[in-house]
């Protein structure tokens, strides 16, 4: 009887790990956190006495298990996701972590310039070779390369500026041979990759990866982040913003703690992102008073593709609605709408 007990006891305890830890093949979302600024961004010497603060906001992606997919089912403040909605075709978790710190990193990029051209302020921009994002299952590279290297030269030729890699590359033909220098846990190591059709490419040959141009920006002052457990572009506007507070010295906040999303692009336009409904309830736990949200554009074919489809402006409004916040949703095109609206702002 009592091997029956604890036999019957394991079994159970087998079925609650199983629903408790095991991964789906899907994902679930939910509010983070709201995060000022001041201690994540340093401008060099920067003004850092304002009585106000700029803050970024996160959501929380997490692989689904059976207890937290069934949960999401029945909760508003959870959303399930596809797999193929959070990760690319082809890209495994660590391509995905990888990309999401990219995308950082240029949204970090993208606000120092932008902050530093409203401030007057100059920006030295240096091509600093070609970022990896992932290698193509079935392509020339797999098994070589790896999401996160980075090419510093082909064939001897060392890359120093945008297009190179393109033109090297696009002059190579079937079966040839690659000899690339590579840049990997600040190692260097050389490489022979033998070109080979892309898969699903319609017969294009090449090395089989998605990659990006990588710079480097030279900033006097100089801009450090203490960013690294946080991914993906959507800090880009508070970032922007926090820049800029501490390059001026006039207080932006007016003393008002404000938080906001959006995507800083080079032109300075607020680009749409992903969960900024869940972002709303973020700020609103941490007493945000204005939150910035990006008034983005739908073209007619995505309205068309996606019935029902908002912008992230009238995301951010249904949910401060539905949880009856005080805090005021501002709409944004561009960093020049956030500035004018702060410029705007009384003295709290």
């Amino acid at each position: 009887m009592r091997k029956k007990r604890l036999g019957l006891i394991g079994v159970v305890l087998v079925i609650l790990a199983i629903i408790l830890v095991y991964p789906l093949d899907t994902y679930v979302s939910q509010p983070g956190g709201a995060y000022s600024l001041e201690p994540l961004v340093e401008v060099e010497n920067g003004d850092r006495d304002d009585r106000g603060t700029f803050s970024l906001l996160t959501i929380s992606v997490a692989k689904a298990t059976p207890f937290s997919y069934t949960w999401a089912k029945f909760s508003d403040k959870k959303k399930i996701l596809p797999a193929n909605k959070v990760r690319r075709d082809g890209e495994d978790d660590k391509e995905y972590n990888i990309r999401q710190k990219k995308m950082m990193t240029g949204s970090q990029y993208n606000a120092i310039t932008v902050a530093f051209n409203k401030a007057g302020l100059p920006v030295d921009v240096k091509f600093d070779g070609i970022f990896v994002m992932l290698v193509v299952e079935g392509g020339a590279s797999q098994g070589i390369l790896e999401a996160g290297d980075k090419i510093r030269a082909i064939d001897g030729v060392h890359l120093e500026q945008s297009g190179q890699f393109y033109s090297l590359i696009g002059a190579k033909k079937l079966g040839d041979e690659v000899q690339l220098s590579v840049e990997r846990d600040d190692k260097l190591r050389d490489v022979t990759i033998v070109l080979k059709e892309i898969p699903d490419s319609e017969g294009r040959v090449g090395l089989g990866v998605q990659f990006q141009e990588d710079l480097e920006l030279t900033t006097d002052p100089k801009v450090d982040f203490q960013t690294s457990n946080i991914g993906g572009p959507s800090a880009g506007l508070m970032f922007t913003l926090e820049i800029m507070n501490q390059l001026l010295d006039e207080d932006l906040t007016k003393g008002y703690n404000i938080a906001g999303t959006g995507e800083m692009l080079e032109d300075g336009t607020v680009g749409r992102i992903g969960g900024a409904d869940f972002k709303v309830i973020a700020a609103d736990r941490k007493d945000v008073e204005i939150f910035f949200a990006p008034a983005d554009d739908l073209p007619e074919e995505v309205k068309a593709a996606n019935p029902g489809i908002l912008t992230n402006y009238e995301e951010a409004v249904k949910m401060a609605e539905k949880i009856g916040t005080k805090m005021k949703i501002v709409p944004v095109k561009t960093i020049d709408d956030a500035l004018d609206y702060l410029a705007s702002l009384e003295e709290k």
